[in-house]
């Protein structure tokens, strides 16, 4: 018996992968997250599967459930959104399956921050403009950020900031980040990637706390910010493809 943690994305069924979909029909038990996974994941499990909606449920109410799919031989799909590595609360749950002799593999899905980089058509990692994204979220009532794990401390690197849970803190927000990155750097709240009503909302650190406001978001957002948000043409090419720059696939130097 296997429990098999499934990142099914950030909500668009077809982002799943084609080994998710395989599991999850092949899983006699199926455990997903639905304020955050639609159903339409998980239409796939068996006609006979046992299929519970976690999100009113405790971990020692999944846990249970796990406990009795293992006594019966039962594998178990635990679909989670996005990619389970990022905030997937899988660790505890890992906890209690390695101490209850159960095994586990886990099953990588598409992140919400590349799912939103898609859906705004860009790439975030421009050329000698940002080169590194930073996945990150804000307290507020959920889990103590570790010391040091902070926005001002991230913002001193002026790299592209993911942030999570953040969307009823912009004020705070725009607080830590305005010395950093300026008033006007480009923001994007991206509100639930790849479900029917997706919104991409557009703006700088002055203005997206009133943007996100006006259009009643407050929770399942993502936040990006950093320069290369912005409308950015004049940029050095990469020296991928740079006839001039040879490498092992590549020998030979265009002349």
């Amino acid at each position: 018996m296997t429990v098999f943690f499934i990142g099914a994305g950030p909500g668009d069924p077809e982002l799943l992968t084609k080994k998710a979909e395989r599991i999850i029909g092949e899983c006699q038990v199926c455990l997903y997250a639905g304020s955050l996974v639609p159903a339409e994941v998980v239409a796939c499990a068996p006609e006979s599967a046992r299929v519970l909606d976690t999100a009113p449920m405790t971990l020692d109410d999944t846990h249970a459930e796990i406990k009795i799919a293992h006594e019966k031989g039962l594998n178990v799909a635990r679909v989670h959104s996005g990619d389970p590595s990022l905030y997937g609360a899988i660790a505890e749950q890992i906890r209690r399956l390695r101490a209850d002799g159960i095994d586990y593999e886990i099953i990588p899905g598409v992140p919400a921050y590349a799912a939103a980089a898609a859906a705004l058509g860009q790439e975030l990692t421009i050329p000698e403009i940002a080169q590194s994204i930073i996945l990150t979220r804000v307290s507020m009532k959920s889990t103590s950020m570790p010391a040091g794990e902070t926005l001002e401390n991230f913002a001193k690197t002026g790299a592209t900031l993911a942030i999570h849970l953040g969307i009823r803190n912009l004020r705070e927000i725009e607080r830590q980040l305005v010395p950093y990155y300026g008033a006007d750097c480009p923001v994007v709240v991206a509100y639930r990637v790849g479900w029917p009503d997706q919104m991409l909302i557009r703006g700088a650190l002055s203005d997206i706390r009133e943007k996100a406001r006006e259009a009643k978001i407050t929770r399942t957002a993502l936040i990006l910010v950093g320069p290369a948000l912005g409308e950015v043409a004049d940029f050095k090419d990469s020296a991928l493809y740079d006839p001039k720059m040879p490498h092992v696939l590549r020998p030979k130097v265009a002349p």
